[in-house]
């Protein structure tokens, strides 16, 4: 099992938590004062008043949460975020309202999961030539609907 050092922030009141014992992810919570409403389409930065540190060979990825998704448009503007394991600043959700309603975040409202994943780094190799297979350069939608 992989070690998650965390660091807490003045503003933070909840720490990162998995809800169940089977979950992947770990809800992060909005480390806000006040209320932030995005109007439709509208996007902005969510601090979550943590920072981390990751052991190396692994990465967090921050993901929507789904009920948030659904029910409400909510989600994040690059789908996964990916923490490297030596950035050391906040983390923040870059979140957007998808929806035609306006949406209120309020605070120490949960936004968004965080995954701890083990990730490797290629080594890159120039080639003339790519093995052929079945689908070759098939692109979207070309193995059927």
């Amino acid at each position: 099992m992989t070690v998650l050092k965390i660091k807490r922030l003045p503003h933070n009141k909840n720490l990162p938590e998995y809800k169940t014992e089977g979950a992947a992810g770990m809800d992060l919570c909005a480390a806000i004062e006040e209320p932030v409403t995005l109007k439709p389409l509208e996007r902005t930065l969510v601090p979550t008043g943590i920072k981390i540190e990751l052991e190396h060979g692994y990465e967090a990825q921050i993901r929507p949460r789904s009920g948030l998704s659904i029910k409400h448009g909510i989600s994040l503007i690059n789908c996964v975020g990916t923490i490297d394991e030596d950035y050391r600043g906040e983390v923040c959700v870059p979140v957007v309202n998808l929806s035609n309603e306006t949406y209120t975040i309020e605070p120490q409202e949960r936004i968004a999961q965080m995954i701890i994943a083990r990730v490797e780094q290629a080594k890159i190799e120039v080639v003339t030539e790519l093995t052929d297979t079945v689908r070759g350069a098939g692109g979207f939608g070309s193995t059927g609907r």
